[in-house]
Parts: structure tokens; sequence; C-alpha cells
């Protein structure tokens, strides 16, 4: 009778101990941080690059307004003609202090603005007192404790009965195309107070016997720079634009000496 023999295979693969598992998910951890690394890199440099690309719209717009405040101290239009017709210019509005011709008009005008608790009205100041960036001044800042006349918060700048907008006294249309290639400087009667663009013009007697607040107080003193102004007035421009995201601020001053040709 044969007999029966068992034989006994050695199976043909080692027994897996878990290690290719471990390795495969290893490296899968660390493609997830790499793309999570990638994806937050390029988020955050969007955020810089819309950040810039925010204010440099903001520090456009202020210089419109430079632009647009020499316009209205020329008592200009755009295109260089008298503003005498348009129905923005301030020789037609009864309401806004008009920009002084004559120096009998220079006194009363500082007088008038000297009353009002902000020193300015219709885009026109006396000289500011105290701290100069009133624009670094605002309802979620401290208070001052030692405000003088005139220092106020910047809410209180940038009222339409205190403040100048873009084009409301020099008849810049707002569908030009300075206004449509910067949204900033597009406003109606509709726009916050805190969006948009502003400007203020202090009036400066450029000289002053008397240590008013001029810019030279002592006119006698040598050297003097002499210019020939009628009237003697400099203008210090202040202009603030609000870019379209939150803190995006850009303020530009600067000061103007309108000097006419002498015959």
């Amino acid at each position: 009778m044969p007999r029966l023999t068992l034989s006994h295979h050695r199976p043909l693969h080692p027994r897996q101990r878990g290690v290719a598992l471990f390795v495969v998910i290893v490296f899968v951890m660390l493609s997830m941080l790499l793309a999570l690394w990638a994806s937050r890199t390029s988020l955050f440099n969007e955020m810089v690059v819309g950040n810039d690309a925010d204010y440099q719209r903001a520090f456009e717009a202020a210089q419109a307004l430079l632009q647009d405040a020499e316009l209205d101290i020329r008592r200009e239009l755009p295109d260089g003609t008298p503003c005498i017709t348009a129905a923005t210019c301030r020789d037609l509005i009864g309401a806004a202090d008009k920009i002084p011709a004559d120096p009998a008009e220079v006194t009363p005008l500082l007088a008038n603005l000297d009353n009002q608790t902000t020193k300015c009205r219709a885009g026109l100041c006396t000289k500011r007192t105290g701290r100069q960036d009133f624009w670094n001044y605002t309802t979620n800042s401290p208070t001052p404790s030692d405000l003088k006349p005139g220092e106020v918060k910047l809410e209180d700048m940038t009222q339409p009965t205190v403040g100048a907008r873009y084009g409301q006294y020099t008849g810049a249309a707002k569908g030009s195309v300075t206004a449509q290639a910067n949204p900033i400087l597009q406003w109606d009667a509709a726009t916050p107070n805190n969006q948009g663009g502003w400007y203020w013009i202090e009036l400066l007697k450029y000289d002053d016997s008397k240590g008013g607040p001029g810019v030279i107080i002592d006119p006698g003193m040598p050297n003097i720079l002499a210019l020939n102004l009628t009237p003697n007035v400099a203008y210090r421009i202040t202009a603030l634009a609000y870019g379209r995201k939150p803190n995006t601020m850009a303020v530009l001053q600067q000061t103007y000496v309108r000097q006419p040709r002498k015959n």
C-alpha cells in the first residue's frame, strides 16, 4: 500500500510588517503640509498685493484731490477756463465761502471761519493750531489732554458742510476720466462721510506785522522772500482719501502760492 507524504511549501513572499504603509502615510502627510504651506503663502502674498494696490489707489485719489483744490483756488474748471458758469462754482453757490480775490475779503472770511467749531467751512479753513495731523485724532483714538480751539475729531472734519469733495466746487464732472479710473473719487449725497475723499484749504497770511497767524510774523526780517501776492495769502491744502478696504487711508499736504504775473 503506497504511503502518502505531505509536503510543506514556504510562502513565496515574506510576511508584511506594515512598514510600507507607514512610509506612505508619512509621505502623504508631508505632501499635505507642503500644499498647506504653499496655499497660505499664496494667500498672504495676495493680501499684501491687494493692500498695496488699495493704498496706491487711495494715494492717486489724494493727488487728484490736491489738483482739484488748486483749481478751486484759481477759480478754474478742469479745462482751464474760468469757473463762472458751472453750477458748482463757488461764485454761483450762495452758501459757499468764496476764495478771496481782493485783500479786503481776507479778514472777514478768516473771522467767519474762526467762529466755526472746526475752524473750517465749505473746504476753507483758518490756520490750524495745535496738532497738525488731525486725521490721527478719531473716535477710536484717546482724547488728548491739551486740546486747542479747532482741534476736533476726523469725523467732525469729514462733514458735507466742513470739507470739500472732488469736483464739488470746480465743476469737475463725476463721470470724467479721472473719476471713472478711480472709484474713490466718485461720490453723491448718499456716500458715507468715511468713504471717498476730502480736501481742506487753509488760508495763511503770508506775512503779518501784527503778530497774527501768518507764515512770516515779522515782514521786516532780513532776507524775506518777496512774493507777488494779491491778496497776500498762501494756501495749505490737505487731501485725504479713504481706501476701499478698512483702515486704508492716504493723506497728502502741499503749500500752494498763486503768484500773478507782474505787468
